[in-house]
Formats: C-alpha cells, sequence, structure tokens
C-alpha cells in the first residue's frame, strides 16, 4: 500500500454537483482539497437539473456565472415560470411566476441546468486554483479518524490500494453513501413502494400547442406527472418526464419500449414513436441522516438526505449545504472558530431537511397523487386561489424555492 503523508487538505469523496461546489468553494477559501470520486470521468448523470433562486445566487458568487448563463448548450434556461395542470381534465390550474419577486431576491427565476454541467463547468476552476485535486478512479474503501486527522484508503485504477490522509473527509457521495456507512451514521426515514421512470425525449412538447411552460407538474390519481425541459446537447432540446410506477409494474415492463411510449403518448398522442436519448428507473427515498458531522468526518447532499424529485429539491438543498459548510470548515480551518462551529452545520442543514424539504417533497407528491376526488380538487382550488392573490402567490414561492428554508435554517444558533 503506497502512503501519502501530506495531510493539510480536505478529502471531498465524490463528484457530483455538491461534491464539486463543496471543493469549489473550499479552495476558494484557501484550502486544500483532493476530490476523489470512483468513476473515470464525471459522470453525465440526467438527474437533477432545477436552479433556485437562492442556489442561483451562490453559483454567481462560486464564479460560474458565465458557464451557468451561456448561451451555447453548455449553459442553463432561466425559467421564471411553472404551471400546475390538472391531468384528467386537461386543465391549467395555477401558473406561478417567481418574476414577482424581482426586487426582493437577486435572480427571480430558476436556472435549468442539467447537474453534469454544473460539474463540468466547476472542474476547470478547482484545477486552475492551485489548491484543488481532482482524482478519478479512485474508489474510497476504508476510513479512519483520531483526534486530529483522517485517513481514507482508496483503491485506485491500477487496482493499488493508497491512504490519504486530512484534517477533515467531506462525503457527498450520494445517497448509497460509503462514507457514511463507513462513518457508521443512521440513514432514518423510508422508501417509498413505487420507483420513479424519467424519460427523456428531443420531441418538443412546446409545440403541441397546450401552452405548456418549461417546468409543468400534472396532478393525477393513476399516474401524476413532472414535465420539465433542458437544454440537452442543443436546439431542440430534451424534455423530461418523471412518472410514477406502481408496485405491480414491473422494472422490465416500464422499461420496455413499450410502457415508454405509452407514458409518453398519455402526455401527447402523436404519429409514431417517441425519440428517447435517455430513462431511468429508480427508487425513491425520504431519508435524512442522523448527524452530519461525526469527528472529522461530514456528509454534504445526498450522502446526509435524500428526498423524491418534486420540486427539484435535492440537488439544491446539498448545495447549500456545501456552501454552509465551506464557510464554517473555513472558519475552524484557519482558527477563527471552535471546531463545534460544525455542530451548528448539522442542526442548521438538517432543520432545512426535515422542516422544510423532507416535508414539502412528501406533500407535493400526496397531493399529485390524491384519489379522493373531492380531496384533490380541494387542493387544486386551493393552488388556483393562492396563484390568483399576490401575496400567498409570493409566501408559495418562497417556500417553494427554498427561500425559506435557507434563511430559517441560517436563523439556528
Amino acid at each position: 500500500m503506497a502512503m501519502a503523508q501530506n495531510d493539510n487538505r480536505v478529502i471531498v469523496s465524490g463528484c457530483g454537483p455538491v461534491g464539486a461546489v463543496m471543493t469549489l468553494a473550499l479552495v476558494k477559501k484557501g484550502i486544500p482539497v483532493t476530490l476523489i470520486e470512483q468513476l473515470p470521468d464525471a459522470a453525465e448523470d440526467q438527474r437533477a437539473a432545477t436552479i433556485h433562486p437562492p442556489t442561483v445566487a451562490m453559483l454567481v458568487d462560486l464564479g460560474l456565472e458565465k458557464a451557468m448563463f451561456s448561451a451555447a448548450p453548455t449553459g442553463g434556461m432561466e425559467a421564471p415560470l411553472f404551471h400546475f395542470r390538472d391531468r384528467a381534465t386537461n386543465k391549467l390550474i395555477a401558473v406561478f411566476d417567481i418574476s414577482l419577486l424581482e426586487g426582493e431576491v437577486p435572480y427571480p427565476y430558476v436556472v435549468q441546468w442539467e447537474q453534469y454541467k454544473l460539474v463540468h463547468a466547476a472542474l476547470p476552476y478547482i484545477k486552475a486554483s492551485g489548491l484543488g485535486e481532482v482524482r478519478f478512479s479512485s474508489k474510497l474503501i476504508g476510513l479512519t479518524q483520531t483526534a486530529d486527522r483522517v485517513a481514507a484508503t482508496v483503491s485506485n485504477a491500477d487496482g493499488e490500494s493508497e491512504e490519504l490522509r486530512a484534517k477533515y473527509l467531506i462525503g457527498t457521495d450520494g445517497g448509497s453513501s460509503t462514507v457514511r456507512r463507513l462513518a457508521e451514521i443512521a440513514f432514518e426515514g423510508f422508501t417509498w413502494p413505487e420507483r420513479f421512470i424519467k424519460i427523456g425525449t428531443s420531441f418538443d412538447f412546446g409545440e403541441t400547442g397546450q401552452g405548456y411552460c418549461t417546468r409543468n407538474y400534472f396532478s393525477d390519481p393513476d399516474e401524476w406527472i413532472n414535465l420539465f425541459k433542458v437544454k440537452g446537447k442543443g436546439p431542440p432540446g430534451i424534455w423530461r418526464g418523471v412518472f410514477p410506477v406502481p408496485e405491480h409494474e414491473s422494472d422490465e415492463d416500464a422499461l420496455s419500449l413499450a410502457g415508454i411510449q405509452r407514458r409518453l403518448q398519455g402526455i401527447h398522442r402523436k404519429s409514431g414513436d417517441y425519440e428517447i436519448p435517455y430513462y431511468a428507473l429508480y427508487a425513491v427515498h425520504q431519508r435524512v441522516a442522523a448527524t452530519f458531522n461525526k469527528g472529522r468526518v461530514l456528509l454534504a447532499g445526498d450522502c446526509a438526505h435524500v428526498n423524491n424529485p418534486i420540486g427539484g429539491m435535492g440537488m439544491n438543498g446539498g448545495i447549500h449545504d456545501a456552501i454552509n459548510l465551506a464557510d464554517k470548515l473555513a472558519d475552524v480551518w484557519f482558527g477563527r472558530a471552535d471546531a463545534s462551529l460544525l455542530d451548528r452545520y448539522t442542526r442548521q442543514r438538517r432543520k432545512a431537511q426535515v422542516d422544510y424539504v423532507q416535508a414539502q417533497t412528501i406533500q407535493s407528491k400526496k397531493a399529485l397523487e390524491e384519489k379522493d376526488t373531492k380531496i384533490r380538487w380541494q387542493h387544486l382550488d386551493e393552488l388556483r386561489r393562492t396563484s390568483e392573490d399576490v401575496t400567498l402567490h409570493k409566501k408559495f414561492l418562497y417556500r417553494s424555492s427554498l427561500i425559506d428554508s435557507l434563511n430559517s435554517a441560517n436563523a439556528v444558533e
């Protein structure tokens, strides 16, 4: 086993959007970081894409403004509007417009920017900093810590194992986190009985005459839908549909050509098959780690909390973790604060998850799939009334855009 002696650094494990933001935020504060990732390159993962207003501001602060707002396919799309629709009647129930917050927040819109594009935008800045080392094909297989350092055993591409030492190790390695498992931190919550399927198509739903905007939520007692647009590799872009897959439907049926086409034809009936660049089936969890810090091991993003994707809150919450943790770790690192400040990180970011993200994503899913006709229409009528009253409309935006979550969490001592 090779041994690396330099321990004056932080190790970040997992090069998804949260790991990339975490690393960039730390190197910008003058902290050396080794970012490790078990894959041979940053994954072209087609999951999250919605960047909420407070997260947009954080990414601008990190220097990613030019990349995020680029007109090229690698950039994002500004999207102030989102719709709630009743699928059974095809009625547009409510339109919400984040631009109503103009003058109250710096960026009154979401940016639809696929998470892999964010990662690829951050990596050059990390490498150019002179403080960030990025190591692909490095899989974490062991973890020990003492009072003053942490040691990570990694397996490299050649099969050799190596010990990396650091002052802290941050897990940003997803819901099935090796860091969380090795640190023996409980992951409390539940798994939904149904799975979700995400299907991407190059067909432009914006050309159907239905008036769809960039982000659409369809309420339906049998099969709700989230339908969003992203840039993809360039015009005409990609529309992503997220659908539930009930317990009784097998993986094989859901992933079959017939199963995939049925779901898209259910949004808009057209002649011929839809072109499908990608699709994925996955289990969905609502879980929060018992703590986000244990000694010199820290957790952020999906490693610390997972939720269903309705409302696009998972990646945003993870980026909020990263920015919060970078600030606190820098204060501890440079002697401006005691290590107990990291306990406050857990208090703040667990509150954001438990009180806001978990509660809201569970509530949103139940509302979209409500089977009782009377209750379902009560909810839809409430959404309509909320959208039509400016005060209620803004209140809804502050919550759904994670502004309330961030402010409430940051107020925790």
